[in-house]
């Protein structure tokens, strides 16, 4: 396996024919009623219970998704909300995850700076030294929140380059409102999320981040529901791996994500949660496979892939 990062995404990208990720956002009420039905998983207000079910669910959806996509990113938001027990079942994942040969991101949003930055990196990125924490590894990257400017992103990018993995700047959110905000301009027209690409860009262009491949450890988180201006930092940024969620439930379509791909179909990844995980909702996943919801979630992830390429 390359030891950094941006190598192992082009060549996992490259093996998978495509730029597609799979996001893991469980919700207990949401899981299938053959999970839910079971009496050792059937109590969503048990602690035991519902960590059970959702791990159940996320280690097979992982099985499913593994052999068809490169990588993987698990939300801790939906685990934090179950404490200790549910920590432990997100690094249980990320077990399972690297265990099935993808690249896992870890999408915790962190960030502040000095000290308090360099713990969070610690905890998020650097495979633990502490003796019982032997067999917890920690993602293949994460996703952190920018707004300190440098001082806040380049203690997780030295942890990163340390340990050969990545970091993804929340630069230009997916959300509706976003634009109150990241799109505000100074004097000179310069939109706030261009000011923070900036930054951004000017860390992860340092020699010591870069890969054989040519791109940096070191990528930006831009929703494909933005505004088409966003599609400029492509060209601007041309060694940044991009991360673009949006793509099925919050409305992105195959186009508008597709545009921070590069002509070799490398340089981002497109992320699909909820249209995925949960596509055994949808009428006509159950039409065709029933109560199968686990044929039901690999075949949305075919028909994403299929959906992407014929736009690039």
């Amino acid at each position: 396996m390359a030891s950094h990062f941006g190598d192992r995404l082009c060549k996992a990208v490259k093996s998978k024919s495509t730029p597609l990720t799979v996001g893991l956002d469980p919700v207990y009420n949401r899981l299938p009623e053959s999970i839910r039905g079971q009496k050792t998983m059937n109590d969503e207000y048990d602690l035991a219970s519902a960590i059970d079910a959702i791990f159940d669910f996320c280690t097979r959806v992982l099985r499913i998704v593994a052999p068809l996509v490169p990588a993987v990113k698990i939300n801790i938001a939906y685990f934090e909300k179950y404490l200790w027990e549910g920590l432990e079942c997100y690094y249980s994942l990320i077990s399972e995850a690297d265990a099935l040969g993808v690249e896992v991101i870890g999408d915790v949003k962190r960030g502040d700076i000095g000290h308090t930055a360099a713990c969070y990196a610690q905890a998020h990125l650097q495979n633990p030294e502490l003796t019982g924490l032997e067999d917890i590894i920690t993602p293949d990257a994460v996703t952190i929140n920018g707004f300190a400017g440098a001082d806040g992103i380049i203690p997780f990018a030295d942890t990163a380059t340390e340990q050969g993995k990545g970091v993804f700047v929340w630069v230009r959110s997916s959300n509706p409102t976003a634009g109150q905000i990241q799109d505000f301009a100074d004097s000179d027209g310069v939109k706030m999320y261009e000011k923070l690409a900036e930054v951004v860009g000017n860390i992860a262009n340092q020699a010591k981040r870069l890969g054989s491949a040519g791109y940096s450890n070191v990528g930006m988180v831009v929703g494909g529901t933005c505004p088409e201006e966003t599609t400029s930092l492509r060209a601007k940024y041309p060694k940044v791996w991009f991360l673009v969620p949006g793509f099925g439930s919050q409305g992105a379509g195959a186009e508008e994500c597709v545009r921070f791909c590069k002509d070799d179909h490398t340089g981002a990844l497109i992320n699909a949660s909820r249209s995925i995980i949960y596509a055994y909702e949808k009428p006509n996943y159950k039409n065709q496979f029933g109560a199968n919801w686990e044929k039901c979630i690999e075949q949305a992830v075919i028909d994403a892939k299929i959906e992407l390429a014929k736009v690039m």
